[in-house]
C-alpha cells in the first residue's frame, strides 16, 4: 500500500495559526475588585491624622517622664503634664484611633437596674474599607509596647526609692491596659477561653450568654455583654 502523505495547511499571510486566533479571542475572567482591594490594604497610611494622635500622646508621655528632669525642677508640673498626655491619649485612643485604625470600640455602661456592663463591638464593613495592614501594625505596637514600657518604670522606679513617682507610673499602667485589655477583648470577644480567663482575673461572676449581629456596613457586629460587679 502506498503511504498516505498529509500536507499541512498554509499559515495565513500574518503566521498565526487558526486555532490560535480562536483560542485568543475566548472570555478571560479578570477580578480587578480583588486587586483594587488589594492595593487598598496595601497602601501605607489611610489616616494620616488618627495615627499620629494614636501614637503622639503615649510617645510623649515616655518622653516627658525621661527628660521632664532637664526641663523643668518642679515635680508638680511634669507630674501634671504627664498626667494629661496620658489622659489624652486614653480618651483619644478609646474612643477614635480604635475606630478608625481598626474598626474596633468598647465602653462600660450602667443599665436601668444599676448594673454595670462591658461591651465590646466590632464594626462589620467591607473589606475594600477596611484599615490596611501598615495603619493596623502600628495601633497594635504602639497599644502593646507602650503598656510594657511603663511597667519597666515601675520597676526602675521602685527599685530605685523613687516614690514620688510611683503613683503617676501606676496611672500610666493602668490607663494604657485598660485601652489594651478591651481592644483585645473586642478582637478575640467570640472565643469562650478568652471569656472564661478574663472573667476569672476581673472577678466577674454572672457571665450571661455572647450575642453576635451581623449586619451590613454601617452597623455593629457585637460581640457580647459581660455583667460584672
Amino acid at each position: 500500500g502506498a503511504g498516505v502523505v498529509r500536507v499541512p495547511r498554509p499559515l495565513p499571510a500574518d503566521g498565526i495559526p487558526p486555532q490560535a486566533l480562536v483560542d485568543d479571542t475566548e472570555d478571560v475572567s479578570l477580578d480587578f475588585g480583588n486587586e483594587e482591594e488589594l492595593a487598598l490594604r496595601k497602601a501605607k497610611i489611610r489616616h494620616p491624622l488618627a495615627t499620629f494622635f494614636h501614637l503622639f500622646f503615649r510617645v510623649s508621655a515616655i518622653i516627658t517622664y525621661l527628660f521632664c528632669d532637664w526641663f523643668s525642677n518642679s515635680f508638680v508640673a511634669c507630674f501634671v503634664t504627664i498626667l494629661l498626655l496620658l489622659s489624652f491619649d486614653f480618651w483619644s485612643v478609646k474612643n477614635v484611633t480604635g475606630r478608625l485604625l481598626v474598626g474596633l470600640r468598647w465602653w462600660n455602661q450602667i443599665d436601668e437596674d444599676g448594673k454595670s456592663h462591658w461591651v465590646f463591638e466590632a464594626k462589620r464593613v467591607p473589606t475594600i474599607a477596611a484599615s490596611t495592614e501598615a495603619e493596623a501594625r502600628i495601633f497594635w505596637l504602639g497599644l502593646i509596647i507602650c503598656p510594657v514600657i511603663w511597667t519597666v518604670f515601675f520597676f526602675s522606679t521602685l527599685f530605685s526609692l523613687k516614690l514620688k513617682w510611683l503613683a503617676l507610673v501606676i496611672a500610666g499602667i493602668s490607663l494604657q491596659t485598660a485601652n489594651l485589655y478591651g481592644y483585645i477583648h473586642c478582637k478575640l470577644g467570640g472565643q469562650k477561653s478568652i471569656s472564661r480567663v478574663t472573667s476569672r482575673f476581673f472577678g466577674t461572676t454572672d457571665v450571661p450568654k455572647r450575642q453576635t449581629r451581623r449586619i451590613s456596613e454601617d452597623h455593629i457586629e457585637e460581640h457580647g455583654k459581660t455583667g460584672t460587679k
